[in-house]
Formats: structure tokens, sequence, C-alpha cells
């Protein structure tokens, strides 16, 4: 055989582009409250619970009760992305990737709505008449890191007992029960299922929520996310909420344009953008859980 027959040697490449492991878009977008936002600051009022008087005095005078108002401010933030796809590059890759990087980038925004919302949860809302006073995270929605009913014991991770404790907190400030939620990342998810005994009744929910599939522990809808906050001790921060306690607001929802540009020898070009915001919206719904 030849000693020249290697240069005749064929290399053959597949004509598809195969994406890398990620996060498929959002998560949580489904399952927060979602508004539509005109301008940059959007007000959203709140009226607050009332008191009931009691009459004692015959031919007494009418009451007169102040309503509590107050309101939110969200405020948009703006992200895009562009690429060129150069029509000679399309000819040596011997197909057109403007269909997966389009899908890439809808991804990618998909995973920066989950961050505002997660970010939105504990940060720092604002309320008064111009949203200008802000409200921080109170202390008292933390279930902290080694909490556990009856006290003593070292319970860092997530246990039920944690879980529990946030029903009952939002169960103390009659926050609505449907619509609850919890956000944990796999390795919650990991310990709830190591420290949930094999003769729990909660077992085989858990095991089913370690495995990925959906369903529900005391009331809330369990979500799996790798994006949550730490603390300055580098604990996770869980999130327990109810579906009104926090508001994405789209001013302009995902956007894909695909156009020719002159500049670039016309080589086609991908942009991708849109405009929104989130805010916690009442303290009482949301409730953080802190893991270790």
């Amino acid at each position: 055989m030849s000693f020249q027959i290697p240069t005749a040697f064929v290399q053959q490449y597949r004509p598809m582009l195969e994406r890398l492991v990620q996060q498929g878009g959002s998560r949580l977008r489904g399952n927060v409250r979602i508004e539509t936002q005109v301008g940059v600051n959007e007000y959203f009022d709140r009226v607050g619970a009332v008191t009931a008087r009691k009459v004692t005095t015959r031919h007494d005078d009418s009451p007169l009760i102040s309503t509590p108002h107050d309101r939110r401010r969200v405020s948009i933030l703006d992200y895009d992305w562009g690429d060129l796809i150069d029509t000679q590059d399309k000819l040596r890759l011997l197909l057109d990737p403007t269909s997966t990087y389009s899908e890439n980038a809808r991804d990618a925004f998909g995973r920066a709505i989950d961050d505002e919302i997660i970010g939105a949860a504990f940060g720092t809302a604002f309320t008064g008449v111009d949203g200008s006073t802000q409200v921080t995270f109170p202390a008292g929605n933390q279930v902290a890191v080694n909490f556990k009913i009856g006290g003593g014991g070292s319970n860092s991770s997530l246990i039920l007992d944690k879980i529990l404790e946030a029903k009952r907190l939002m169960d103390l400030k009659e926050v609505p029960a449907d619509g609850r939620f919890i956000v944990a990342s796999s390795k919650e998810f990991q310990n709830l299922l190591n420290t949930t005994t094999v003769l729990s009744s909660d077992y085989n929910t858990v095991r089913a929520l370690a495995s990925g599939q959906p369903g529900t522990l005391y009331g809330f809808e369990m979500i799996r996310s790798e994006r949550l906050l730490v603390n300055g001790s580098a604990q996770n921060r869980v999130i327990a909420y109810q579906r009104d306690g926090l508001l994405l607001s789209m001013a302009q929802d995902i956007s894909v344009e695909i156009a020719p540009r002159p500049d670039k020898r016309f080589a086609p070009y991908i942009y991708v953008c849109m405009t929104l915001g989130a805010t916690r919206m009442e303290e009482e719904r949301v409730i953080e859980l802190v893991c270790a």
C-alpha cells in the first residue's frame, strides 16, 4: 500500500452544533406574579389590613378608621446580546448556526430572569410616595441555619423542620395556602433526602423530588435552582415564597431580531434584548431558609 495514502484520508464533521449543558430558560418566571410595565418606574399601590371596632355605646359617633396605604416601586433594567455569523463561516461549517445561537441566547435571558427574581426575594425593596424609602428583608422572616423544632442538635442543611417552620410563619400571617414554592439547590435536595428517615411518610416524596420529578412537600411546590445567592458565611439562601410575594414586571419581553448588517459585509446579525424589573411585593409572603 502506498506510503502517500494518508493524504487521502477523509475527515468527517457532523452537520450540526451541539449545545453544552446549561439551564434551559427560566424556572421561576411561571411561578411569580407577572405584570406589564410602561416607563422607567412603576408603582404598585397596596392596602393594609384594618380592624373592626366593637360597638359599645348607643348613638355613638360613626367611626373613622384610617385605611393604611403604601406602594412598591419597580425599576426596569435592560439586557441585550448580539453576535455575527459571517457567510464565509457558514460555508466552512457546512451548516447554519443561526437557530442554535438564537436558542442559546434565549436560555441566557431566561437565566437572567431567574437571577432578577432571586435577587429581589431578599434584596432591598422600595416604598413611599416616590419609591425612595428602602425596605430591607426582615430578620424575623429568616429560619436560622441550625433551626430545629424543639431546639437542640445541628441542622445546617435543608430539613423538614425548616420547611415546617416556613409553613408556620406563612400560616401565622394568613398567607394564602395556594401558590407556595420553595427554591433550593441540588445540594439541599440531597441533604433533605439524606436526613429524611426511610420510615417517614415523606420519604417517597423527597426521593421523587431529589430525582428531579415535580412534587409538593407540606404545601410547597419544590423548584430546583443552582443560582441561589449565598450569605457572608457561604450558606445558601433558600427561598420559600407565595406567588404574589414576588413580582416580575416586563417592559419588553425577550425579543430576537436577525438581519444583515451592511457595515459587516451584510453578514447576518443576531440581536436579543429584554427590559424588566423585579421586586418583593410583601415581606410576609417571603421566607429565607439558611442552609449550609
